[in-house]
């Protein structure tokens, strides 16, 4: 990741959990979190802005505004907060757009922020309206404290690597204090993953951290509200690292794979010299619809610093999908950098690398493959040897006759009854013409 990920995070009131997790990527030049957080009714603070106008009237109002960002966190914010349009975009930024949505708990979040049966909770990997379900009969949950255990896909994740090798990450995980909860989460949706349980009062075990893929995005649920005890808890050493390392991998995870307006794709990373090789272009404009009358261009520049220009025509088969063929000579790395417009406004630009060398397959598994060598023989009328049987091979070259073919040539004069044969053709040809009067 060698550009800064820019990630807005809304939150409807004050709480240590936000000033915890800026902190904790505040080194990281990879990350950029912006924050909108509620004050007072139509007041903001807003905090790591690039420019005064930025967010100026709160939470995006248009999809352009939204788009930008290639991330999104909502804290402790109730669905009445936004307006039903405002819904959509949420949904639509990581549908459409591909970006990727996590969801914070807090007591104006998930259910308890009246999320269900809104276009966010569609796009969710949990199922909200069912608070309760998990509870004890004739009890509410209201707040649980938690103890953190990862699943068997949670002790695989890059994400929640929490230590050096996976079997330290997971001691370490066994270590943490527990957190605490106001939003229980009992079920899954289909097809969502979860990584982190939680085990509250009578071994009751709540969702803490799940993610789908939906649309072009993803979308993560983590619905705890103090994840800044595992920095701050008495029992947890002023050195250690183990919640900036957490909230680090999390939001380049959630910005991991984020599409940009335009992206260049190649047929081929590596190719041998006079080959053919395909570009593609998938376009689109500011609000993540595809583009059919761009102009693009892609500029292919050889290791010898040799410039090809070509124009990328739209494909017909594809929304905002553009094409151009190009065949390198030179052997090396080509640099391919592809700009997109539409009439004068530029749409954006990607770049990409392609090396051409010889092909060097044949110095990799290079092992006997005994199956398909000894169907090869059988069909073919051959032999398969093994080493150990290689010995003979010479003398079945010199006596096996099978699949040979001998060519053998005599003179006719060699052959009297073929010679007499073909005289007494000719002699009854004759007769027979002169007997009809014909020589």
């Amino acid at each position: 990741m060698d550009r800064r990920e820019k990630i807005l995070y809304y939150d409807g009131e004050p709480h240590s959990e936000v000033a915890f997790i800026r902190r904790a990527v505040a080194d990281d030049k990879n990350l950029q979190v912006v924050l909108l957080q509620r004050t007072a009714e139509n007041k903001y603070f807003r905090g790591n802005v690039d420019n005064p106008e930025e967010l100026a009237g709160g939470f995006p109002k248009s999809r352009e505004e939204l788009y930008q960002y290639r991330g999104l966190i909502l804290g402790s914010v109730e669905a009445a907060a936004f307006t039903p349009d405002q819904l959509r975009m949420i949904a639509e930024f990581v549908n459409r757009r591909g970006g990727g949505l996590l969801a914070l708990g807090g007591r104006r979040a998930f259910d308890e922020g009246e999320y269900a049966g809104t276009p966010v909770a569609e796009v969710l990997p949990v199922i909200l309206g069912d608070r309760n379900a998990g509870a004890v009969k004739g009890e509410e949950e209201q707040f649980s404290q938690l103890a953190i255990e990862p699943t068997r896909e949670g002790l695989l994740h890059s994400a929640l690597q929490i230590a050096a090798t996976e079997r330290d990450s997971a001691a370490r995980w066994k270590d943490l204090p527990p957190l605490s909860s106001v939003n229980p989460i009992w079920r899954a949706k289909p097809g969502a993953t979860v990584l982190l349980t939680g085990e509250g009062s009578g071994g009751r075990t709540q969702i803490v951290l799940a993610y789908q893929r939906y649309g072009r995005g993803k979308s993560l649920v983590f619905p705890v509200q103090d994840s800044w005890v595992w920095q701050m808890d008495a029992g947890i050493p002023l050195e250690d690292m183990t919640h900036e390392n957490l909230w680090r991998r999390l939001l380049r995870w959630l910005v991991d794979g984020v599409p940009d307006r335009v992206e260049l794709r190649t047929s081929h990373d590596r190719l041998d010299p006079g080959d053919t090789l395909t570009l593609f272009a998938d376009v689109d404009d500011a609000t993540w619809f595809e583009v059919n009358d761009g102009h693009v261009v892609a500029r292919v520049t050889s290791p010898a610093g040799r410039v090809s220009e070509l124009a990328m025509e739209w494909t017909a088969e594809r929304d905002g999908e553009y094409r151009a063929t190009f065949t390198p000579q030179e052997e090396g790395l080509h640099t391919i950098a592809v700009q997109a417009s539409r009439g004068d406004t530029e749409l954006g630009a990607d770049t990409g690398y392609v090396r051409v060398a010889p092909g060097d397959a044949e110095y990799f598994d290079s092992g006997m493959r005994a199956p398909l060598l000894r169907r090869i023989a059988e069909e073919t009328g051959g032999r398969f040897y093994t080493t150990s049987e290689a010995g003979g091979l010479s003398e079945d070259v010199n006596y096996t006759g099978r699949g040979v073919t001998v060519v053998e040539e005599r003179d006719l004069w060699d052959m009297p009854a073929l010679l007499l044969l073909l005289v007494g053709l000719v002699f009854g040809e004759w007769s027979f013409r002169r007997a009809r009067g014909l020589a």
